[in-house]
């Protein structure tokens, strides 16, 4: 037994110094090219990561940051994974073309089932790249309008005002309207009627907006107070007056709620009427959510 041995390891000795050193050199590099990629894959995206004009906390961007690196460096270990492998086989002496010719069939049925998981997460990888929306923010998908709730690499987690929960994948996205970015606006049409005397309604309006923007309760939220714009339509019962301002991300809706309890109140001391039947059509929103 000890001289089967003996006879093995001198016949595999030759083999080991030479490709056998090889094999171990090979994964060296592996491990060294893993290790040079991931760190300038990381610098990269650290630098050129969109950064997000809302002032985001540090842990926000990290988090994106950290999401882009790991999707990345997963890719480069697959890569080096294979390519070591199919270098250490071709040491071994077993031949890789039929391997290769086989993998490549074997990727093309492949390619066919798995086209829509690999289009969601290149799709997703550039939804984060690009800061397109974040956790938090209020979305409309081509007609699907929640809160965010989770973003993975292959779908977004909505949640409506009803507390449905939609799980949208990344590659059925086409158009995303962000409700949230950056800043938001009150837009707000009021019908009044034709006998109103428009330079009373406007002053009255904007003295309403000054004193919302200027209320301790409420200052906070308001970038520009709310004021008329201009005289929007005329209906067949009314004249529609149109207010805009801007407000902190996600709380139009609360602003707009309470400007338009002060106007009312505001419109009842100053005896301007509005119309008792007028159905004021509004492109659609979504729903206000609960925040």
């Amino acid at each position: 037994m000890r001289e089967s041995i003996q006879a093995f390891m001198y016949e595999l000795s030759p083999w080991l110094l030479s490709h056998g050193v090889k094999i171990l050199f090979y994964l060296i590099g592996a491990y060294l090219l893993r290790a040079i990629a991931r760190r300038f894959i990381a610098r990269v995206i650290r630098i050129s990561v969109k950064q997000d004009e809302r002032n985001p906390t540090a842990q926000d961007e990290k988090m994106r940051e950290d999401t882009l690196i790991r999707v990345c460096v997963l890719v480069i270990n697959f890569a080096l994974l294979g390519l070591f492998v199919m270098m250490s086989l071709q040491e071994m002496g077993i031949p890789i073309g039929p391997m290769l010719a086989g993998a490549g069939i074997f990727g093309i049925a492949l390619g066919f089932g798995g086209q829509y998981l690999v289009r969601d997460i290149i799709s997703g990888f550039f939804i984060i790249f690009e800061n397109q929306y974040r956790i938090g923010d209020v979305v409309n998908f081509d007609g699907t309008s929640g809160k965010v709730e989770d973003i993975g690499l292959r779908i977004t987690t909505l949640r409506d005002m009803d507390g449905t929960v939609h799980h949208v994948p990344h590659g059925e996205v086409k158009k995303v309207a962000n409700f949230s970015k950056s800043f938001a606006r009150v837009n707000l049409d009021i019908p009044i009627v034709y006998a109103s005397n428009l330079d009373h309604v406007i002053e009255t309006v904007n003295r309403v907006g000054m004193e919302l923007a200027e209320d301790l309760t409420w200052k906070d939220l308001i970038i520009k107070a709310p004021q008329f714009l201009r005289v929007d339509d005329f209906t067949d019962t009314a004249i529609l007056v149109k207010i805009v301002g801007e407000t902190q991300s996600l709380k139009q809706w609360q602003v707009t709620g309470e400007l338009r309890k002060r106007i009312k109140e505001a419109f009842d001391r100053e005896g301007i009427e509005m119309p008792v039947h007028d159905r004021q059509i509004r492109k659609s929103e979504p729903p206000a959510p609960i925040t």
